[in-house]
């Protein structure tokens, strides 16, 4: 089996619902076998504050060896496509209804501009790595970084299950 972990983010409709339906669909993937998921943090917008909070949650995937990373990815694009995602590259930072980020599969490390390994962002943001981290405390980057140095090093603060950064 190999170990993936999906950040998933919404701020646009339901929300929470948006979240529910990423997680079923994943879970329902063939060759993913075990979803488990962190709780549900509110999060303050990154690069463009003007528009609601996120709902962030990490998930781990637990695959079957055939699974790749390009693969995981392509489904999780068509699912956000499904969900009603438009993609608009002039506002990268804008509102969506779901955001899926594939950050770690198994130890793979690839510089793929279709699937980049580690996430190349996700040691810049607490909204990845504190759900990260719940799930996984002693978690490192193929590159040896604990999650808990790449948290010691953000500004941001954590009041409840909300994330300020």
């Amino acid at each position: 089996m190999k170990q993936a972990f999906v950040c998933l983010g919404s701020n646009m409709g339901d929300a929470m619902q948006n979240l529910e339906r990423a997680r079923r669909e994943l879970a329902a993937l063939p060759g993913v076998c075990t979803v488990t998921a962190s709780q549900i943090y509110r999060t303050e917008p990154q690069g463009r504050k003007e528009q609601p909070w996120f709902l962030n949650q990490v998930l781990r995937l637990e695959c079957m060896e055939d699974m790749t990373a390009c693969g995981l990815l392509e489904a999780m694009l068509d699912m956000e496509t499904g969900m009603g995602r438009i993609r608009d590259s002039s506002d990268r930072f804008g509102p969506r209804v779901i955001d899926m980020d594939l950050l770690l599969f198994g130890e793979e490390c690839s510089s793929d501009p279709h699937v980049t390994l580690p996430h190349p962002r996700m040691s810049e943001r607490a909204f990845v790595l504190v759900p990260l981290a719940e799930l996984a405390p002693d978690l490192r980057l193929p590159d040896g970084r604990s999650i808990h140095s790449l948290l010691n090093a953000l500004n941001y603060r954590l009041s409840g299950t909300s994330i300020f950064q």
